[in-house]
């Protein structure tokens, strides 16, 4: 014979204070470790969300960002003479040379400085990110000392607001339109013409190549052929898949040090519930009594107990994700410690986290739960009246 389940959750109310600092407790621990998860699933999807799969990046053999790598003139033109390479309705090729390059600036807040990223793009580079859209002021002069500024950039660093002045290369640049790359790493860059960004930054090469395919399914191919040129030393990569590798480094400690923190602070957690679900065999010994005189069985009554455990962990689960949901209206600007360079991101919750959020709170209740809820069960039916 079961014990009814609204009995379990009757008892939960009657002690409504312990009910609420032990649930309060698990909500702090799963709050820590779904905002964590969140942060990295905010940085995976900023990246992903960046590249398009019929892009595809083409870098230098082994470097593992656009800063590392060079490619030269001579290596350009034969890349740019593939046959796959899609073309525009006007006849131009898909295939943007651009270079990259980290310079310093003071953020508006603080005034410390942090890396951020400019690149030089052409026409066709902004053809083949169709996730940029100008949202204030006008596209650079090609040939000019103008930048445009991604929209994180513009509000989060001294002189790279519209009309505002940039001090690089030496060379003063004047920031003439701002762009939303709908909440990808693009929005964390700035950008002028590639030319005038090789000559400015006296560079001979450029740092990587992007070209949309006219097919596709043809990625393999292409990559073969690049790859199997002597002539050449790089490498093709999906830009999707190239984005994404930039998020690794990062992404894993975040996971590591926050899933650490959070095992941490569930002990404590843990320990709460365990002290709360003595104290409440403890009060209770009589009706445990009572209980197993009326004809309940001993895992019934484990069952019982082990289930007030496990609701205290889910109410503390859900708890716990309604205040990291509220962290979705934030955003966080960090170094990338792949690219070493800025990039601004915001909290995602999604379907995955929310799940593990819940088992996380669940098991809290549960191994905390369990011990007392197995004293319970063991209590002999006349010591229990007697101790009554």
């Amino acid at each position: 014979m079961a014990i009814p389940i609204n009995y379990i959750a009757r008892n939960l109310v009657a002690r409504r204070l312990t009910t609420l600092l032990t649930a309060g407790g698990m909500a702090l621990v799963v709050y820590v470790f779904a905002t964590v998860l969140m942060l990295s699933a905010g940085l995976e999807q900023t990246l992903v969300a960046t590249g398009q799969d019929d892009n595809v990046v083409v870098i230098r053999r082994s470097a593992q960002t656009e800063v590392q790598s060079g490619i030269d003139r001579l290596q350009a033109g034969i890349v740019e003479s593939l046959p796959q390479i899609a073309v525009a309705a006007n006849g131009q090729r898909l295939v943007s040379k651009e270079p990259v390059v980290l310079i310093n600036l003071p953020k508006r807040a603080s005034g410390k400085p942090a890396n951020v990223v400019i690149r030089g793009v052409t026409s066709p580079g902004l053809a083949l990110r169709a996730q940029v859209k100008l949202v204030e002021g006008r596209m650079f002069r090609p040939g000019s000392a103008e930048v445009i500024a991604g929209r994180s950039i513009a509000g989060g660093f001294q002189g790279a607001g519209l009309g505002e002045t940039l001090r690089f290369a030496s060379h003063d640049w004047t920031v003439v339109g701002v762009f939303d790359a709908g909440h990808t790493a693009f929005d964390s860059e700035i950008w002028g013409d590639a030319e005038q960004m090789l000559q400015s930054f006296r560079r001979i090469s450029f740092s990587s190549m992007l070209f949309r395919l006219a097919d596709g399914d043809q990625f393999d191919a292409v990559k073969a052929t690049l790859e199997g040129d002597p002539r050449l030393t790089l490498e093709a990569k999906r830009e999707r898949r190239f984005y994404a590798e930039q998020s690794e480094a990062l992404s894993k400690f975040i996971s590591y040090l926050g899933t650490g923190i959070s095992i941490i602070f569930s002990i404590g957690a843990v320990i709460g519930a365990a002290i709360t679900m003595y104290a409440s065999v403890a009060s209770r010994t009589g009706e445990i009594g009572t209980l197993r005189a009326l004809g309940f069985s001993r895992g019934s009554i484990l069952t019982a107990f082990l289930g007030e455990a496990l609701l205290l962990g889910l109410l503390g689960g859900i708890a716990g994700l309604i205040g990291a949901s509220l962290m979705q209206a934030l955003s966080i600007s960090t170094t990338n410690f792949q690219t070493f360079a800025e990039i601004a991101f915001s909290f995602t919750l999604t379907p995955g986290i929310v799940v593990a959020s819940l088992v996380f709170a669940l098991a809290m209740g549960f191994v905390g739960g369990f011990l007392p809820a197995a004293r319970a069960a063991r209590m002999k039916i006349v010591d229990a009246l007697r101790a009554a």
